[in-house]
This record gives C-alpha cells, structure tokens and sequence, in this order.
C-alpha cells in the first residue's frame, strides 16, 4: 500500500529541517532492536536449522535481508527493472495492536511530483541522506505484522510496494489509468499481477537463501536471534515555502 506523507502542521519549536542526514560511521542509521513477549515454541513451530537467516547469535538484521532480496527480484522481474534499490531506505515503524489484518508496508516518495494534486508550489519533502547518497523513497514494513503473514503473502506485497515506484525511480510514483491512481481500473486484477510477478519470481529458482527468511515468523525469528533488528526513521515531512 503506498501511503501519503505527513501532515503540514508545524510542531512547536519552528521549521522541521530540509534534510535529515546520517553517517556510517559516527552518525548511523538508527536501528531499533525488537521483541516481544513470547511463549516458547513448540517443537513442531521451531524454526526449522536449514532456513538461512544469518548468525543466530546476533539480532535478526531485517533490512539487510530485505533489500538483498529486493536486488535479486528487480534483476529477475522486467517489469521492475527500472527500480534501483539503492535508492530506497528500508525502515520499520511498530505495529499498534496485535491484530493480523492491516497494513503491512507503504512506500512514500521523497519528492512531490508537479502532477500529484496534493503539490502546492514551493514544497517539497524532507531529503534524507546516508553520507552524500541521497534516498527518492522510503518503504516502510509494519512489524512484526508483516513478518507474520504467510510466505506468499510476504513476497507478493513485496513485489506490490516496488510497482508503486515510478518508471523513472526518481523519487515519483507510477500513476496508474482507471478508477484509482495506485492501482488501476481494478484493485483485485492489481492483486492478482503481484501475484503472478512473485510466482514468476519463485519459478526462475531465485537463490533459496534470499527470501528463506519469509518463511519464518517474528516470534520464530526472535526464538533464533532473541530480537529483530531494523532501521527506525521518522516519517518524512512537507515542508512549507520559505
């Protein structure tokens, strides 16, 4: 689901930055470690020992696995060919609730496009930096509820977030004809594209260690490295003319 940027009331204190930058070294992208109150698994829900999701006595490091896997379905998928990953920040917001249905990811572009009628001349959106690399989108999962759904699911709204990316990757969205913007004439045929993409995507026999970690749940995760690990950003800005 792609959803829209933040609002433009300003918070005490006066104009929110233009640019929010991080640094490797001595300023890195914050990451926040996760858990969460658990029971311990039965033998039959243990995480099984050939599924590949990196040293078990570290923290599950999820947006490494991610965009590794991002890579690899962009060099095999035509359709998003045009999407560079490296452009793309990959953060985590927390779930409100335990509830499983909601929303699982969003990708917000970090430009205002001249066509988005939201655009009032003289905005724009925050800019985030890691040292001089400038990131045009942020996407964002919600967890641990994405990691609860089913594999397929999982990579299907993988392959959703990233059509949301415009043809240029230039920070814009791609604006679909029909009814909705996002999705075209119809949301299920939408639906049913990602899917096929991600069937497609499973059929090249992609490298198993890739996407090995989709078939695990948050608390399978945290039962292997005892905490999830991922980039926590804050949501961007519009920040108003001068």
């Amino acid at each position: 689901m792609t959803l829209l940027l933040a609002g433009r009331k300003r918070k005490r204190g006066g104009r929110p930055p233009i640019a929010l930058h991080w640094q490797e070294g001595n300023n890195p992208l914050p990451v926040r470690l996760l858990r969460a109150p658990r029971a311990p698994l039965s033998r039959f829900e243990q995480p099984h020992p050939w599924l590949a999701t990196g040293p078990a006595a570290e923290p599950f490091d999820f947006c490494g696995h991610v965009r590794r896997l991002l890579v690899d379905i962009v060099a095999r998928c035509a359709a998003l060919a045009h999407v560079d990953v490296s452009r793309l920040l990959l953060g985590m917001t927390r779930s409100r609730n335990g509830r499983p249905h909601g929303l699982q990811a969003r990708v917000t572009p970090l430009r205002l496009s001249p066509r988005d009628p939201r655009r009032i001349d003289g905005e724009q959106v925050q800019r985030y930096y890691l040292d001089h690399h400038e990131f045009y989108y942020l996407l964002t999962f919600v967890l641990p509820r994405f990691l609860d759904l089913d594999f397929s699911e999982k990579l299907i709204t993988l392959f959703h977030e990233l059509h949301h990316i415009g043809p240029r990757c230039d920070g814009d969205l791609r604006l679909a004809d029909g009814r909705c913007a996002w999705h075209g004439r119809s949301r299920r045929q939408f639906d049913q594209e990602m899917a096929r993409q991600a069937r497609a995507y499973l059929a090249g026999k992609p490298d198993p260690n890739l996407h090995d970690f989709l078939r695990l749940t948050f608390a399978q995760l945290q039962h292997r490295h005892q905490a999830v690990a991922a980039v926590e950003v804050p949501h961007p800005k519009i920040i108003g003319p001068s």
